[in-house]
């Protein structure tokens, strides 16, 4: 999915500028370390979706249903 392809992109970008490693060790904490700051970002997609939906349902009201939550 996009998802995996847009982390395994961020991953490839953070290894690419490092080169090689010393050790696996030194590998596996890169990757912990860019996958913890990659999940970071994960919560701010959604900043202003409450003002997009207003937007939606004054625009496509009678197309445009509202969540129940």
């Amino acid at each position: 999915t996009n998802a995996i392809e847009s982390i395994n992109a961020q991953l490839r970008k953070i290894i690419k500028t490092r080169g090689h490693f010393p050790t696996d060790e030194a590998a596996t904490k890169l990757i912990w370390l860019g996958l913890r700051n990659i999940t970071a970002n994960w919560g701010h997609a959604a900043h202003d979706w409450k003002v997009a939906m207003n937007q939606f349902a004054i625009l496509y009201g009678d197309r445009f249903t509202r969540p129940s939550w």
